[in-house]
């Protein structure tokens, strides 16, 4: 794989810009990135960045759900080394859905990163060959996988769930796919066996996350982009309507469902713990990197069947702020070997974390 580090080939600038998006989208991957080194922290920052671009539009309740498949396809053409298509020209074509003053603080950060995809692809195409051909593959099916699911739903006027099957395919284009661009990543780094553990469950790993939010951001997702994520199957036998979700009356149904959903979230904590019990420390990747996403995951879901109501009366459900930074402090302080990510996260299915 190729070991120069991105910052040493690429303009300051451009690097730096693209940390400094990473934070104002998501400040949860954002502690990710902080704890790599180079050169894997400005190869999975680029790659997230193409992967938010697409699942900005995707989201966006402003653009029809037939545009919304055009600017996806062409996004993914853009990206396609094989094919013509530039990045400016779907620059272009999602331009009348731009935010006016995309440099103005106040405009939403994620618009702000669909602006300035140009820079975003031209960074990415600045990396080595190895590793653009890790990410691309990975990036393509997440972009086409989200035009597939607005496609299948343009006449409902936002996705609605049917299956838990239907989430957990949501889901894989959602998040296994970088869960698959992150393996690519790594996985060229170790002998087969250990490549074939590592592919074996990072399909687990990325569900666990992935499912995690969809339970904790259902009022979120309902209220801003009009998404109904829980699965309808579901809802419907505890009495719901999907259409309904964040209705009070249903406050106590829909969070049966939330808990049943954290539940089958859990079933990925042993295959998430395998992962990163064979994740390699190399290209600057580091275990504090997916270990605290994680256990703040397995944190979240200890918070959600504790409280699921809350997700609807009051918008979501966290861990605390300080349950947040004694993780992040405690990698920091490097006493944290694999053997232990399973003794934390016993404690964290249970309690919140406490410094021992």
């Amino acid at each position: 794989m190729d070991t120069e580090s991105p910052t040493e080939r690429l303009a300051d600038a451009d690097i730096e810009w693209c940390f400094d998006a990473v934070q104002g989208v998501s400040r949860t991957f954002a502690i990710t990135i902080d704890v790599l080194e180079e050169p894997m922290a400005s190869y999975i920052c680029v790659g997230y960045l193409l992967c938010r671009v697409a699942d900005t539009v995707e989201d966006a309740g402003h653009i029809s759900p037939e545009d919304q498949s055009h600017l996806l396809h062409l996004y993914d053409r853009a990206l396609d080394p094989d094919d013509p298509t530039s990045i400016e020209e779907f620059r272009e074509a999602v331009e009348p859905w731009l935010p006016a003053n995309t440099d103005e603080v106040e405009t939403d950060e994620d618009w702000k990163v669909v602006a300035r995809s140009p820079r975003i692809v031209a960074t990415f195409q600045s990396l080595g060959d190895d590793a653009q051909a890790a990410i691309y593959p990975p990036v393509s099916e997440l972009v086409c996988g989200m035009a597939e699911f607005v496609e299948r739903y343009e006449d409902d006027g936002g996705l609605r769930i049917g299956t838990i099957d239907e989430l957990e395919e949501y889901c894989w284009y959602a998040a296994g796919t970088v869960g698959e661009l992150i393996t690519n990543l790594v996985a060229q780094d170790v002998d087969d066996r250990r490549a074939e553990i590592l592919r074996a469950n990072a399909r687990g790993f990325a569900l666990l996350l992935q499912l995690v939010n969809v339970a904790k951001d259902v009022s979120d997702d309902f209220r801003e982009e009009n998404n109904v994520y829980l699965p309808a199957t579901w809802l419907r036998e505890h009495g719901v309507n999907p259409s309904n979700v964040t209705a009070p009356e249903n406050e106590t149904a829909v969070a049966g469902v939330i808990r049943r959903v954290t539940r089958h979230a859990r079933g990925y904590m042993d295959d998430a713990q395998r992962y990163l019990e064979v994740l390699p420390e190399s290209q600057g990747n580091t275990l504090e990197a997916w270990a605290i996403p994680y256990l703040l995951a397995v944190g979240t879901s200890r918070e959600l069947l504790k409280r699921p109501e809350d997700v609807v009366k009051e918008g979501g459900v966290k861990v605390s702020r300080a349950e947040v930074m004694g993780l992040i402090q405690l990698f920091k302080s490097g006493n944290v070997e694999r053997e232990r990510i399973g003794e934390l996260r016993s404690q964290l299915e249970d309690e919140p974390f406490s410094p021992s």
